[in-house]
C-alpha cells in the first residue's frame, strides 16, 4: 500500500485537506482518532494511564478525562514522555491496522506527530499543509474557543514549522481560499495516483 503521510501545525489546514481528499475517494486514516480508540473504556492503554497517573484522570463514566491529563502532562515534559511511552505503541498498532484494510488507491495517515514519532515509518511519502504561525493562532482560537496561551503552549510543544517544512518532500500553501487549497491538492492527488501505481 502506498501511504502519504500529511501532517502540519494546529490550524494549518489538515482537516480542510483531508476531507477534500476523502471526497476523491482515497482512505484517510486518523493519528488523532486512533488516538481516541486506544484509551477507549476497556483498552489496555486506558488501564495503563489510570494507573501511572491517578484515577483522577478517568471521568465518572468510565471515560478518560481528557482535559485533567492536559494539565498534567502540558506543565511536566516527564509526564508527557511516559503517557506517549503509554500510547504511541498502542496507536501505531491501530494504524497499521487501519492502513491494511483501506481499499483506496493510495491511503493518507494524517498526523499532528508524523516527524517526532515512529509513524514516519508507516509512509512512504510526506505531505506538510503549511499556514503562517499568525494564522493558525487565529484559526485555533477561532475553532476551539480557547485563548491566545493556550493555542502559543500548543505550538510550542509541536515541532517548529522549519524543521517539519525541511522534512516535507509536498508542502501545500493554506493561507488563501479553499479553492486554491484543492487547486494544489489536486495537482498532488495525481502525482500520487501515478507514484501508487507504480509502488508494489
Amino acid at each position: 500500500m502506498f501511504v502519504v503521510g500529511l501532517t502540519g501545525g494546529i490550524g494549518s489546514g489538515k482537516t480542510a485537506a483531508t476531507d477534500y481528499l476523502a471526497q476523491l475517494g482515497i482512505t484517510i486514516v486518523d493519528a488523532d482518532l486512533a488516538s481516541r480508540v486506544v484509551v477507549e473504556p476497556g483498552q489496555p492503554a486506558l488501564q495503563a494511564i489510570a494507573e501511572r497517573f491517578g484515577d483522577h484522570v478517568i471521568a465518572k463514566d468510565g471515560a478518560l478525562d481528557r482535559r485533567a491529563l492536559r494539565e498534567i502532562v502540558f506543565a511536566d515534559p516527564d509526564a508527557l514522555k511516559a503517557l506517549e511511552g503509554i500510547t504511541h505503541p498502542a496507536i501505531g498498532q491501530e494504524l497499521r491496522n487501519q492502513i491494511a484494510a483501506s481499499k483506496s488507491p493510495y491511503t493518507v495517515l494524517v498526523s499532528p506527530l508524523l516527524f517526532e514519532t515512529s509513524q514516519k515509518d508507516l509512509v512512504q511519502r510526506t505531505l506538510v499543509i503549511d499556514a503562517p504561525a499568525e494564522l493558525q493562532v487565529k484559526r485555533t482560537m477561532a475553532r476551539d474557543q480557547v485563548p491566545e496561551e493556550q493555542v502559543a503552549a500548543i505550538m510550542k510543544a509541536q515541532l517548529e514549522r522549519t524543521q517539519r517544512l525541511d522534512q516535507a518532500d509536498d508542502v501545500v500553501e493554506n493561507h488563501g481560499s479553499l479553492q486554491r487549497l484543492h487547486d494544489q491538492l489536486d495537482v498532488l492527488h495525481k502525482l500520487y495516483l501515478d507514484l501508487a501505481s507504480h509502488h508494489s
